[in-house]
């Protein structure tokens, strides 16, 4: 469902999408299972007769026939979640925003099994409401920018606003030429995994969900032999650009399940078939990206800020270096 989360549902999750005109006088249930295909026809029953779907906040019936707008709630309920790094650190406060160092696995919005244990859920709990500009993965570590207002976060996220982000990424080869890599993002159509980008200078016959892309890319050091540390600098904000790029060009990403060196690990943890040797060879316990600077106009003052997110030890401490 399309995720509408605020303050005041900081409680208990909810979930909230609206009907459109393509699907007025439908039945709910339909509705339901024509759009969130997770579930089949008999699950959704199950969860309208649980009592966890709502229609216009009022109890629904598979049977219900929908109208323009309709507002379509549902409340899941609790689920155990699975442990998450709950502290981050503030890199920068005022009265319009917040600069914030995520940790790894932390995710920023509630999905899943993940609720409270969501930079979302930390920071609206102490800060109201909160808008996030940018968006890293629930493994990536960093820096991000927080708006404290809607109008604040309207003016953040205008294709004018000239936020510069670089990261660094750990992979695994000697990493040493600056690089500006242009092409595009493809599906890769020869992994196993459905969802595995991969990057290409030039578009193959036949190649599939195709986005523009480009990164700037420089040797950032080698915290031990085998290894590089690379600044990579985003032209355009792609999913999954940094490490489908990497990969693609033969720099495997430390500790990443997908783009990492081997992506049958990816497929072991997905079968639960996953083993302590499979987590040696990813040598971290998370891919090693890092937005580590980040760049913008102040939205009121007008002033060009910059601010980095201290690299975590995690990617200096591996097999062969001093730190060990």
């Amino acid at each position: 469902m399309t995720r509408r989360h605020t303050p005041e549902s900081l409680e208990r999750r909810v979930v909230r999408t609206s009907v459109d005109w393509s699907c007025v006088g439908n039945r709910l249930i339909d509705y339901l299972t024509g759009r969130f295909t997770y579930r089949n026809a008999e699950e959704w029953t199950k969860v309208i007769a649980a009592g966890e779907i709502l229609v216009n906040h009022a109890p629904a019936v598979p049977e219900q026939i929908l109208a323009m707008h309709d507002l379509i709630e549902y409340l899941p309920r609790e689920l155990p979640e699975p442990e998450a790094e709950l502290n981050y650190g503030v890199l920068f406060e005022d009265d319009d925003l917040l600069v914030v160092d995520k940790p790894g696995n932390l995710c920023i919005h509630p999905s899943g099994p993940f609720f409270r244990h969501t930079l979302w859920h930390l920071m609206c709990s102490k800060y109201g409401e909160i808008h996030f500009i940018n968006r890293l993965d629930r493994e990536t570590s960093g820096a991000l920018i927080a708006a404290k207002k809607r109008g604040v976060a309207a003016k953040l996220q205008k294709p004018g606003a000239r936020i510069v982000k670089t990261y660094l990424v750990l992979v695994e080869g000697d990493f040493e030429q600056t690089l500006d890599v242009a092409g595009f993002l493809i599906a890769d159509t020869r992994s196993a995994v459905h969802k595995k980008r991969r990057f290409v200078t030039e578009l193959p016959d036949g190649a599939a969900n195709i986005e523009s892309c480009r990164t700037l890319l420089a040797p950032a050091g080698s915290p031990a032999p085998g290894f590089s540390l690379v600044e990579a600098t985003l032209c355009t904000g792609r999913m999954h650009q940094i490490r489908a790029t990497m990969h693609s060009l033969g720099y495997p990403v430390v500790g990443d399940k997908l783009y990492g060196a081997d992506e049958k690990l990816y497929l072991k943890i997905r079968d639960d078939d996953f083993s302590p040797e499979d987590r040696d060879r990813l040598i971290l316990p998370r891919q090693a990206l890092h937005s580590y600077r980040i760049e913008f106009n102040h939205p009121r003052l007008g002033t060009r800020l910059s601010f980095t997110a201290p690299v975590p030890e995690m990617f200096t401490a591996l097999p062969g270096s001093d730190k060990r």
